[in-house]
């Protein structure tokens, strides 16, 4: 005790530090970074130790603006639609990631991402256009040729190093990315990030901003190629690149479990095969224990050594005869009948999973051309990866939001068919065109999401022939093989947009819109996952369509139920005895088209009061 009365501002402090790792420096709370959060007084003008950048308090604003956008679903260009939980989103990943925070917050185990290097010769999104509304930078995301392709003109900006903000362009960019990627993490959430020399420290340092410094897990050193490469006026040929892993609060990795069957046992005498193992490790610093140097056989551990056992133990052991002198040095027998599997720490070296040049290849035999893909990462890497983190019961969502050539979806099927792991994906990818003259484009594959999806199916295709051939091997395993397809899109349903009302005749304007709320031409289908996202629910959640029973006349009549009635989803025409029905399904929520009331206000109101008096959560749009 040092007679001093308790310090009352320590357990809120320590609170808020769990939840918000962010606002936190040198164990400190920032004050601004406190009002930044909350999108009061967005100022990072003091000195101090933090991360700063041009740039970055409208990085903040990006981060804070909400979305309209919903996904759309594409059941045309999925595998096993209606029965999968993998997911494939083509879109903007900054707009996707917004639109998944309702749904998918707190549920993701894992995240893999391979981001932008910033070489100075790569181009990406940031957000370096702050005046625009928010209407034309949605259009710029969407912007389509002709064909109904991506324009990269406008979306795509090269981050060149000669530019005065080379290093804020892509910490604009990745800053509200990585920060709303934390929020879908779990609590034992770990994510892993790709990064090489260019922007390693930066990387470092904006995730001890957004994850806090003492979530940092590893660094994990990839070695990426085999030989050496010559490039024209370099001197050291980069073989290495990082995998930078953050945990989001609780330690979420796994130890290295070492089988017992992957040991040898090359010795043998009267009570059976055996291995034998040195029991001297160093004895200086921490490692230092006089009372681990008594005598084994009669001798000491060596010069700057200790036992790794204690004298009690020793004597039993000692006892039964499993200790032996091998040119001076104690070593001691371990039975196979006695040997268990053992756990390790896993090495930050990870050059035993594949390369560029093993992925490249790979990816070119399982489509048959050549050049496809530039630097594609190994499936073996990204499921070691995903191994360190996986729990017990193998039921993890994956979630990769640079998806590239979708390595993380082929390395998520290929180890479920392995081990029979029900590992869920999901991948965000950009629409982004291939370059023209590229073999991809040659080969029929217009953007890069095409690539990724067609990859999958490949995948899935080839698994199924090898399920089919080898059906002994896929007894266990029930596999998931397939991937529902979603498309980043304009809402369904019309904006309110106050701050375009200046005048009495624009507020008229609004409100003749909002008569009906609906978009002209806005699908059913669409309408139906936009108010499953926005109520919280996932993509791959079960989706039924209820008819009205036994209603003569009363085709194309029902409701949406989500998860065996959790939620209903009501798009049709309304009348007494289809809400009837919904209230006898005794669902938890309802949510219903206001419009399928018009012209009936008495039997909206009847339908309020039915629905509170059964204790149902009901909602119009």
């Amino acid at each position: 005790m040092n007679g001093e009365s308790i310090d009352i501002k320590q357990a809120p402090l320590q609170k808020l530090k769990e939840l918000f790792p962010e606002l936190f420096a040198e164990n400190q709370l920032d004050w601004e970074k406190l009002k930044a959060a909350f999108g009061d007084d967005i100022n990072f003008a003091n000195e101090r130790y933090v991360l700063n950048w041009a740039g970055k308090s409208d990085a903040f604003r990006v981060l804070q603006q909400p979305t309209t956008a919903t996904l759309k679903p594409a059941p045309e260009e999925s595998v096993n639609f209606d029965a999968t939980e993998n997911l494939f989103i083509e879109g903007e990943n900054l707009e996707v990631l917004k639109v998944l925070q309702k749904a998918y917050y707190g549920k993701v185990k894992c995240i893999i991402i391979d981001p932008p290097y910033n070489t100075g010769s790569d181009s990406f999104i940031y957000p370096d256009r702050f005046s625009e509304k928010k209407e034309d930078y949605l259009k710029r995301i969407g912007d389509k040729d002709e064909e109904g392709f991506l324009m990269k003109e406008g979306l795509f900006r090269k981050n060149s190093k000669d530019s005065g903000h080379y290093h804020s362009n892509w910490l604009s960019m990745m800053y509200p990315r990585l920060f709303l990627a934390k929020n879908l993490l779990r609590d034992d959430g770990v994510i892993f990030v790709h990064i090489d020399d260019n922007e390693v420290h930066n990387l470092r340092m904006v995730m001890n901003e957004i994850f806090g410094e003492e979530n940092f897990l590893a660094s994990f050193i990839w070695k990426k190629k085999g030989t050496t490469t010559n490039v024209e006026g370099a001197k050291i040929s980069s073989l290495t690149e990082y995998i930078i892993c953050y945990q989001k609060l609780k330690d979420g990795l796994n130890y290295r479990v070492v089988p017992k069957a992957n040991r040898n046992y090359p010795l043998s005498d009267e009570l059976g095969n055996y291995r034998t193992t040195v029991i001297e490790k160093k004895n200086i610093g921490d490692y230092e224990r006089k009372t681990m140097q008594f005598e084994i056989l009669g001798q000491k551990p060596r010069e700057g050594k200790r036992w790794q056992i204690g004298e009690d133990t020793a004597r039993e052991l000692e006892k039964k005869g499993r200790f032996f002198i091998d040119n001076g040095i104690v070593k001691l027998k371990i039975y196979d009948f006695e040997d268990k599997d053992t756990t390790s720490a896993n090495p930050n070296l990870l050059f035993e999973y594949g390369s560029t040049d093993s992925a490249t290849s790979e990816l070119d035999e399982l489509f048959g051309i050549e050049g496809l893909f530039d630097n594609p990462k190994p499936p073996q890497l990204i499921s070691q990866l995903i191994k360190y983190c996986e729990t017990q019961d193998k039921n993890d969502i994956i979630l990769d939001f640079f998806a590239g050539s979708a390595t993380t979806a082929q390395a998520v099927l290929e180890l479920n068919k392995e081990n029979g792991g029900n590992r869920k994906f999901i991948l965000v990818q950009m629409p982004e065109p291939c370059d023209e003259n590229s073999e991809a484009f040659k080969a029929g594959y217009k953007t890069i999401a095409d690539i990724a999806k067609e990859r999958i199916r490949r995948v899935i295709q080839k698994i199924e022939k090898e399920k089919a051939e080898k059906p002994d091997l896929f007894a266990e395993a029930k596999l998931d093989v397939g991937f529902k397809v979603f498309k980043l899109a304009p809402s369904s349903f019309k904006i309110w947009r106050s701050s375009e009302i200046d005048s009495a005749e624009k507020l008229v304007e609004q409100l003749d819109a909002f008569t009906d709320p609906i978009r002209p031409g806005a699908d059913k289908q669409n309408m139906l996952y936009e108010l499953m996202l926005k109520a919280g629910y996932e993509l791959t959640s079960l989706v039924q369509y209820i008819p009205l029973r036994r209603v003569k006349g009363a085709t194309g009549v029902g409701y949406y139920s989500i998860n065996n009635n959790e939620l209903i989803i009501a798009l049709d025409a309304m009348n007494e005895k289809l809400i009837e029905q919904i209230i006898a399904a005794k669902p938890q929520k309802v949510i219903a088209l206001d419009s399928l009331f018009t012209g009936n206000d008495q039997l909206k109101t009847n339908t309020v009061l039915q629905m509170r008096d059964a204790g149902v959560d009901f909602k119009t749009i």
